[in-house]
Formats: C-alpha cells, structure tokens, sequence
C-alpha cells in the first residue's frame, strides 16, 4: 500500500473528511463520558448549556475565544508559509511582561494602550525573529527552538515575579504589580469580565484574511508554502517571506498574553495561561488555517473548555473530558487533512 497525491481533491472530499473528524470527536466524547459512568448525550447537553445557556456563560465562552483567537491566528500564518511556530505560548507571555512593563506606570496619559500593544506585538515577533534566522542561515529545526523558548520564558516569568516585577503588595504572592486604570482595556459590558480584546482579535482576523487574499505578501506566503523550492525558481525571496511571516505571528501571539493583562487579569502571574499557545495549534488546524474560521473555531474550543467546567459540576464527570476532546480533534483533523490531499493505494 502507498500513498498517492491528488491533484484536485472535490469539494464534496474537502469538507466531508473534515466534517467526519468533528463527528468522530463526538464520538469520543460520548465514549469518554459512558465510561465515565454518564449519560453521554447529557454530558453534551451540560457542556451546551454551560457554553451558552445564558448570557452570562456565553460572554464567558468569548472571554476565553479571545485569546485562543489571537494564538490560532499566529499559528495558521506561521502554517501557511510552513514556518512551525510551537512557541506560540512563549511569545504570549512576551506580550505579557511587555504589557506589565509599561502598564504599571512608564506611561501614561490616552496612549498607553496602543503603545504598549505595540510594543508587545515587536516584543512576540523579535522573539519568533531568532528561531526563523537559525532556520533561514544554519538550517536549525524550528520547532524545537520554538518549543524550549517556551519553557526559557515560563522560567523568565518565575523569575521576574519573585523578583524585579513582584508586587510589594501581593502578600508573597507571585503576581506582578497592577496596571494603571489607564493601560487597562474597558469592558465591553458593564460588571462583565468580556473586554475590547475580543473585539480586537475579530478586527486581526479580518486583516490577517486580507492579507492573505489581498495583498502580494499573502500570495507569497502560500506560495512558499505549497513549494519553497518553485517559488525561489520564480524569483521570490523565500527567506525574506518567511522572516515577515514569523514577524507577523510572534507579534499577534503577543497580542494574547497583553490582551489577557490588559484586558482581564490586570497583572502579570505564572499561571496567567493555562496552554492558550499549545490550544491555539488546535484551533488553527481545525479551522484547516483559514484566518475567518479560526473566529469559529476559538469559539467552539472555548465553548468546550468554559462548557466542560460546568458539566463537571453539574455531573460529576472530570474536566479534563475536554483535554481528551482537542487531543482527539486535533488527531483527527490532521488526518483528515491528510486524506484530502493523498489517497491510499494498493500496490
């Protein structure tokens, strides 16, 4: 048996494998909590009703879809150019301390926050900047130097919160000093935790879709993608693409770690995400890398981890049901992406 390409998959084989990957999810789900002791399709009816039976659990769920949103978007831009950017949770907490640096009284006055949103997105993209330039110049495998960045700066972290950043007020907590109300995002409702950072990952989504479709770096970017080796033949500069790819996704990485500061938390601490980098991969592939529907899948991701946790109330069922759900859909969309693109022949 061998695989064989296929030139032009049909739609019908384009959506249909990846409609059966969610449904296989389900499955799975349904698996896990019948052997959980529960009622399968009451456990999906409590992650249902916990996601988005009120108002209240609805804003939750997009509270927690902002920064899975802003991660899934740098991992389907570094994807695209086939740039393996796993450091994404590494570049969020670049985001992070940036958005403490100047956020807890090194600037002031109406500008703080596009500032230090700035400033936080070239923080996250000077990060990514040197695993690109060791692939680029030596050939050095970008995924590993991404990966253990993540846990150089989770290190970094510890150390800045037990020390330089500590808050002389947190009671040996480690936790950074608060933000001024000026470097803080406003919320979007009134007494709700739901801010303006969801708003700006929906308004990066767009821009990332425009770029993508609009614009020559965009062409460029999926042309690496698909063959570096035809699109150095035809005169692009395959290097210089990837550097401005990697650029792009370290610093909309960034923008979840500040946006999660400045938008919900109001200071910097070592828990501040529980895998928003690593789940981000998930909702990239999900969304078959597609910058719109990484909105949805964010989404759908956060309805099942905000969903999960009252399941487990309600039903006694363990949360990590909804760890076994994204490893499982992750699992079986990359499978289905592969079947779209090959197909198993005898012979």
């Amino acid at each position: 048996m061998r695989l064989e390409a296929i030139a032009n998959p049909s739609a019908a084989r384009r959506l249909g494998l990846p409609a059966l990957a969610i449904a296989a999810t389900m499955l799975v789900a349904m698996l896990l909590a019948l052997i959980a002791g529960a009622n399968p399709l009451a456990v999906l009816g409590q992650i249902a009703k916990g996601a988005l039976g009120s108002k209240l659990a609805i804003l939750e769920t997009l509270n927690r879809a902002t920064p899975l949103i802003f991660t899934g978007l740098a991992v389907a831009v570094a994807f695209r150019a086939r740039l393996w950017n796993i450091g994404a949770e590494a570049q969020l907490y670049a985001g992070a301390i940036i958005a403490v640096v100047l956020g807890t009284g090194a600037l002031g006055g109406p500008l703080v926050l596009p500032l230090s949103a700035l400033a936080a997105m070239l923080a996250g993209a000077a990060l990514l900047l040197g695993p690109v330039l060791l692939k680029t110049r030596l050939g050095v495998d970008e995924v590993v130097t991404t990966l253990l960045l993540n846990f150089i700066m989770l290190l970094l972290v510890g150390y800045l919160l037990e020390g330089p950043m500590k808050d002389p007020m947190g009671m040996g907590w480690p936790k950074s000093t608060p933000l001024i109300p000026e470097a803080r995002l406003p919320r979007i409702v009134d007494g709700l935790r739901l801010h303006w950072g969801f708003a700006l990952a929906i308004i990066a989504a767009v821009a990332v879709w425009v770029i993508q479709t609009r614009t020559t770096l965009g062409f460029e970017i999926r042309a690496v993608g698909q063959n570096p080796e035809a699109a150095r033949f035809a005169g692009m500069p395959v290097n210089a693409v990837l550097v401005k790819t990697a650029l792009l996704s370290g610093g909309l990485a960034a923008l979840a770690g500040w946006s999660e500061v400045a938008g919900l938390k109001g200071h910097l601490s070592s828990d501040l995400s529980p895998g928003f980098g690593y789940t981000g991969i998930i909702v990239a592939m999900l969304a078959l890398l597609h910058p719109l529907g990484v909105v949805v899948t964010a989404i759908f991701v956060a309805g099942i981890f905000v969903g999960s946790d009252a399941m487990s109330r309600a039903a006694g069922v363990p949360t990590y049901i909804a760890d076994m759900l994204m490893a499982t859909a992750l699992l079986c969309m990359v499978l289905a992406i592969l079947l779209t693109r090959v197909r198993v022949v005898r012979g």
